[in-house]
Parts: structure tokens; sequence; C-alpha cells
């Protein structure tokens, strides 16, 4: 029994010495290098915090579950203030490595909040420090989300000179792992003021959590003009006619959320008289000073309509529909005009004379081609202006779930399965309702550029795809059908891009009535408009059976995660080993005990 004690020490002896071991090279790596996945799969979301050190080069790689996407947001960011981009940076990939397709790259100086999206089922994310002595940290956290599922009111387009919205839920608390974004866009010559009358988020002293971020143009990395959170009331302001806001919410503590309202200012020094032609309405600014320079007062001025009354600030602001307000149309040749006319109220009947001039503004919007032309004059009886200006019409492409096109679908990027019949739709956002739009040509991509490789869909009004079905016309709106692909040696997205032409409906020799046309002529009839429209990605549902590369990614992950923890499968197999040898030397032992204790022994007679 004492050989078998001393065994069992000498194993618990080695068993000590190895976890030691084991303890001081972990401490002793640098643990910025890990996998998010594996073992920690089912974590749908995790936050973390990473301090760096000088000269790294850590990876870390996140692994989603089918059908599923994964959100990854760096909402702090702290790293060497004087190192340059290229020696110090954060590198997002889509995919298992950093061979991967380059997602986008963030150094210290960037002026925006960084989220990215993966279309693989793995993400990896990749951060190079400088040899700096510097602290760094970087917070970050990731998520994955269902493209199939949609938030109600989670962002938007905002186009109106002044209007308001809420975050999703408002006031009651706002949604979990929420990613919304409002575009507000106001014609040109003015800029926005964005009031917040509530903020009540999450508190942080760094917003690192749930914030608010607001953007000094068109899109999220146009310029961060500020990021909120907890509870406040700030107040912002463009530089320009766009605005973007967005609401990002982790997966804790939820409040009430905001609610925000915005106005127009208008901001061009006009000495007269501006003009701008939209989709559906011509907008003329009128100078106040101008008017008193003719003793005239805003409120004398009217439309052909006088029940149409303009908007006053700083400015007089009339908005004409083209399809009222005493609007005429007139149909020529190649293109179609829009006029209306601006004057002063009559005199009294009772006054015989006037010195004052009698001031006409005609308006006219020529809609020619692919652009809108705008022309402004007064008549002869005045001072004469002429002013040109360039704009297009307002053409929207959506998908739709069935061939009724009720419910449009929201989903971005959106998932579908191979051979999925998918229902397309070109709207023309125009109240003049004697014009029909025609799909002239459609073409798919893999990319949003639409560099080669290319695919036909349909060309000079023809279906070019077996599976291709091109509606009749219908009004404002041009339609088609096809089933889903994908194309070889390339991404699993694809974008669609539609030449549209718009036509007068009166015309019987049209562009847009003759329909598909094999071999077209050089001067056939003419189309008002010629535009595009754009939509994508479409991204193919992932297949485990179908997927060629999945299995060889998973294992590959499972062999990074398996790696981490492999000096304590060492220890483990090493105690296990020990113990197993313990328990022989055991049983040897008690064989020999008991073979003694058999033993007979005679005493021996003496002689």
């Amino acid at each position: 029994m004492e050989v078998v004690r001393g065994l069992l020490s000498l194993a618990l002896l080695i068993a000590s010495c190895l976890a030691e071991v084991n303890s001081t090279e972990d401490e002793g790596k640098s643990n910025c290098s890990a996998s998010l996945g594996g073992a920690n799969i089912a974590e749908n979301h995790k936050a973390l915090v990473l301090q760096l050190n000088p000269s790294e080069n850590c990876t870390w790689t996140i692994e989603r579950p089918e059908n599923e996407s994964i959100r990854i947001i760096f909402s702090q960011i702290q790293l060497d203030p004087d190192g340059s981009c290229q020696s110090e940076n954060i590198k997002v990939f889509d995919g298992t490595s950093t061979d991967g397709p380059l997602l986008g790259k963030v150094c210290n100086e960037n002026d925006f909040v960084p989220v990215f999206e993966s279309s693989f089922n793995t993400l990896t994310f990749q951060i190079v420090t400088d040899s700096a002595t510097v602290q760094r940290s970087v917070f970050t956290f990731y998520y994955y989300f269902s493209s199939d599922i949609s938030i109600p009111n989670c962002g938007g387009y905002l186009d109106t000179l002044e209007g308001s919205f809420t975050s999703p839920n408002y006031p009651k608390p706002h949604p979990e792992l929420a990613y919304c974004v409002w575009h507000i866009q106001v014609e040109k010559g003015y800029k926005i003021k964005l009031n917040f009358t509530e903020i009540f988020l999450e508190i942080d002293k760094h917003c690192r959590f749930d914030f608010v971020a607001v953007y000094d143009g068109s899109s999220t990395t146009s310029g961060l003009i500020g990021k909120v959170c907890g509870r406040v009331t700030p107040t912002f302001e463009s530089s320009s006619d766009s605005l973007t806001v967005v609401l990002s919410t982790d997966y804790a503590n939820s409040y009430r959320g905001f609610s925000a309202s915005y106005t127009s200012i208008y901001t061009e020094n006009v000495n007269t008289t501006s003009l701008t032609c939209s989709s559906d309405k011509m907008r003329v600014i009128i100078n106040k000073s101008y008017l008193e320079s003719f003793n005239y007062n805003e409120n004398d001025l009217q439309l052909t309509d006088s029940t149409c009354r303009p908007k006053l600030s700083n400015v007089v602001d009339f908005s004409i529909p083209f399809d009222g307000c005493g609007t005429i149309k007139k149909v020529e040749d190649q293109s179609i005009i829009y006029t209306n006319i601006i004057t002063f109220s009559a005199s009294p009947p009772s006054e015989v004379i006037t010195r004052k001039k009698q001031l006409q503004i005609i308006v006219k919007c020529e809609m020619e081609h692919n652009s809108t032309v705008e022309i402004t004059y007064i008549t002869e009886d005045d001072i004469i202006q002429n002013q040109n200006a360039l704009g297009k019409y307002n053409t929207t492409m959506a998908l739709f779930e069935s061939d009724s096109f009720e419910k449009t679908i929201l989903e971005s990027p959106y998932y579908v399965d191979l051979n999925q019949t998918l229902y397309v739709q070109v709207s023309l956002h125009n109240s003049d309702p004697n014009l029909v739009v025609f799909l002239d040509s459609c073409r798919a991509s893999p990319t949003s550029d639409f560099a080669s490789p290319t695919y036909d869909l349909i060309k000079s009004g023809c279906s070019r795809d077996e599976t291709c079905k091109v509606y009749p016309l219908f009004g404002h709106y041009g339609r088609f059908q096809f089933n889903a692909f994908k194309f070889l040696r390339s991404l699993s997205s694809v974008y669609l891009q539609c030449k549209i032409l718009i036509c007068d409906s009166s015309d019987d020799q049209s562009r847009c009535n003759q329909g598909c046309l094999s071999r077209r002529k050089r001067d056939i009839s003419s189309y008002k408009w010629k535009t595009d429209s754009i939509i994508g990605p479409i991204r193919l549902k992932r297949d485990r059976s179908a997927s060629g590369n999945s299995g060889f990614q998973h294992q590959t992950h499972a062999e990074e995660t398996q790696n981490q923890p492999f000096n304590n499968l060492h220890l483990f197999s090493f105690m296990v080993l020990a113990l197993n040898v313990v328990i022989m030397v055991t049983v040897i032992a008690r064989h020999f005990v008991n073979q003694r204790a058999n033993y007979k022994y005679q005493k021996l007679q003496d002689h």
C-alpha cells in the first residue's frame, strides 16, 4: 500500500506542475487572438472590451448559424492618435480568414461609427497596432439577426421640408438589437435643423451600448456630427440638404428611445427667384427683398389658382403640383412642358391708375430625356430673368412577394432560394395619370458597379431569359418576374439594373407602345424620359447539402477553436493516464499480497 500511495502522490505532483506551466504559458501569451465561434456558437450576441499592446496582429473569427447574418459594431475605438492608417488599423473581412473579401478598413481618425454585415456564414476582423507605447482599447459587439424579420418603423426616407419621426415602439421600450437608419433629404438650397424632443437610452460615458448617431450628409460615412445616449435633448444642424440619423441598440436595458422633428432652413442668397423641378411638382422661391424693391408685399402673390397659397418664412415658397393649382400641361414632340404663372393681386376696382409695375413670373418645367430642364422668366413689362437647372425623374424599383404586387419586400439584402420566382416592379412617382412606364432593358450583375460579368434579363423590351416574363404596360408601373440564379465563380449576391422609358399614353406611336423590338431602328417613335433604377443585393440562402465549401469552413473553424484549450486537454489526458497506472499498480499489489497470504508456513522440528 505504501507503493500505491507513493505512485498516487507522484501523479498528483506531476499534474500540479503541468497545470502551473500551462498557466504561466497562458499569462505570457497575448490573449487578443481568439475565436468567437465554435464552443460559443450558441451565443447570439457578445460584447468585447479589447485591450491592445504595441506591435499586435490579432484576428478574431465569428461564425453564425445557418440563415442568419452577422452585424458587428465598433462603438468605441481608441488607437494610437499619432499612428498612420497604414501601420495601425482594423480590417473586417467577409469569410473565415483575412483572405476573404475586405468589407472595410477603420483607423483612429475615422469620423463615423463603423458597422459591418456579413454575407458569408463567417466574419473575420483583424487589428494591427504599431510599436508606439500608448493605451489602446476597442469596444465592439456583434449579434446574429435574421434577414426574414424586420422591425416596424425602423428607419426610412423623409423628403418633405419638415417632419417628425420616432424610434420603434416609442414611447414604449425600444426593441433589442435594432439598427435603424433614417435618411432626410430636402430640396437644394436648404439645410436641416434636427431637434430631439426626447432621448432616453442606456447611460454610458462613451455611448458604447445604445446610441443615436447623426451624420452630416446622405450616408452613415458622410461625417459624424454627434453620437448621444442617456437622457438628453440635443439639436443638430446640417451643412447641406441631407442628414442621416442612426439608432443602434444592444441586447440589454431597453428604454423609451427617442422622438425627433426637423425643419428646413433656406440658405441660398437669392436676389430674385429660383425654380426647381422635382418628380411631380415645381418649387419657386422668391426673396422678400426682391418684392420690397417693387413695393409689393408677399401676401399679394398668387398662382393661376388663387386658392393655392405659398409658405412664408424668410422667403416666399411656392410648391406647385403638376396636376393642380392651375398648372397647364403641353406635349411637344420629344418633351412635356408644365407651366404656371405667379401674379400679384389686382388693384381694387376703384383705382384708375397705378405706379407699380405689373409683375408676372412665368414658371416652366420642361421634361426631356433623362433630365428636367427648368426655366423661369418674367414678362416684358418688367425685368426679364432666365434661370436654367437640371434634375432627374424620381423612379424606384422594389421586389414583391407575389404577382399581385401588393406587399413590398423590405429586407436588404434579400435572401432567396435558388430558382425561386422573384417579382420586380419599377414605379414612377408622378401625379400625371397620362404617363406610362416601359421596361427597355434589365440586366443582372454580381456587383453594384455592374462591371463584367453581366446577364441580360430584358433587352430592347424583349425577354432574354427563359424564366423571365414581362408584364403588359400598366400606368406608372413596369413589372416583370424571373427565377433566382447565381453567377458562377462569383459571390452569391445579385444586383438588378433596369433602364426605363416614360411615354405619354395618348401617343400610339411612342416607343412604349411598340413593345418588344428584336431589331431596333435608329429613328423610331419618341419617348419622353429615360432613366435608370437599381436594386440589390439579392442573396442565396445557405444550403449545407449544396454548399461546396461550407463544411470545410466549419471544420477549419472547429480546429482553430480546439487549439485554444489544447494544453488543458493534454493535462486531462495525462491525469487519466496516471489514474490508470495507479489502478493497475493497485491491482498488481493486491495480487501479490493475496498470493503471499495464501502461502502455508510449517514450523520446523528441532533436531
